[in-house]
């Protein structure tokens, strides 16, 4: 396996080291050889080379099985609105370069934590869907400028059929592994995008009669997303729409250091976790690593198909919040342990069991 190890900006290299850890442990456990490669990647990138994604990051990113990413943002260029190169660009270059237009992120409580949910556990124990997100449409890439003297911006949010069909055939045959249930959301009532996106899922809905379609404007989905998320099962969207809700699903696990993510693609798929950079974590040791671990768990099922490894390390994860083996966002007034202390303990989870 060789993989390539994009840490990125803030607490990124802290936590996929804990993810290197986990993959080693994986890999003496069941006899894979595995080799990684670092690039640099976002705000880091651009104080080297100019470019938040350089050449040289994506091909090596190219010439991989799979991607390793933490995240990318710095304060700098976060509080400077004229800055020319921005750490964002590198990731957004890189869904772009490499293909990466599905980002699927598992939204799945754990027992112990269903308490830490600012939602009443009722609500929120046994949640367990899928978000899929459109990741190289929209806003994100469509054209956008300033005019008027700069006084006047806009961001063109702009689709094409074979991008709306390519994802919504994943989220149908997501849903037919799972509990045969889809909800596509839009905003077809305002948005011209929205209603070529709803045109096509009713135009594929029949091709799976065993899945129940349903359709959601988004403001209704950021409610019941709060309201009664064992609703979902598969929720598919466009970028930003995705970008938004999944950020709010986060808080359903009780932390959004516990979310993980595979942006499918093209070329090689990237495994991250959601959280970004979290710059005022930076070097503390502080932050959850679980994310970026989970992120390795998915990037064995998904780049490799290798699920018996994936499980491993979901095992592991649960395991250390089980025995409340976690950081400080997860401590609830407990014993909180290091980054570094939470990455070792998941290995040796791995190793010994």
């Amino acid at each position: 396996m060789k993989i390539a190890k994009l840490p990125g900006d803030g607490i990124g290299p802290e936590v996929v080291e804990q993810a290197v850890k986990a993959v080693d442990a994986i890999c003496a456990k069941f006899g894979h050889e595995v080799s990684y490669t670092s690039a640099l990647v976002g705000a880091c990138a651009i104080e080297a080379t100019g470019s938040a994604y350089p050449d040289s990051t994506h091909q090596l990113c190219l010439e991989s099985d799979a991607v390793l990413f933490g995240a990318v943002g710095d304060p700098k260029y976060d509080n400077d609105p004229t800055a020319k190169v921005r750490p964002e660009q590198g990731l957004l270059a890189m869904r772009k370069n490499l293909g990466l237009y599905a980002n699927l992120r598992p939204v799945e409580t754990f027992d112990k934590l269903v308490g830490k949910s600012p939602l009443k556990e009722e609500l929120v124990s046994g949640a367990d869907f899928m978000c899929i997100r459109e990741l190289t449409g929209g806003m994100y890439f469509g054209k956008k400028g300033r005019e008027d003297n700069g006084d006047t911006a806009y961001d063109t949010n702009i689709y094409h059929r074979y991008e709306v069909e390519r994802i919504l055939k994943l989220g149908f045959e997501y849903a037919m592994r799972r509990r045969k249930h889809l909800t596509v959301v839009d905003k077809a009532n305002v948005l011209e995008s929205s209603r070529l996106w709803r045109q096509i899922a009713q135009e594929m809905a029949p091709k799976y009669p065993e899945v129940t379609t349903d359709y959601m404007f988004v403001d209704n989905a950021a409610m019941q997303l709060v309201r009664q998320p064992k609703f979902f099962d598969v929720m598919v969207t466009e970028n930003t729409f995705g970008d938004i809700l999944t950020d709010e699903a986060s808080v359903i696990t009780g932390s959004m250091g516990l979310l993980a993510s595979a942006s499918i693609g093209i070329h090689t798929s990237v495994f991250e976790p959601i959280h970004g950079s979290y710059p005022q974590a930076a070097g503390k040791n502080i932050a959850n690593p679980l994310a970026t671990i989970l992120s390795a768990a998915m990037m064995f099922e998904y780049a490799f198909g290798l699920m018996e490894e994936g499980k491993a390390i979901r095992k592991a994860v649960t395991a250390s919040i089980d025995e409340a083996y976690v950081t400080e966002d997860l401590a609830a007034g407990g014993k909180a342990y290091s980054t570094s202390e939470v990455g070792d303990w998941v290995a040796n989870y791995i190793k010994n069991n």
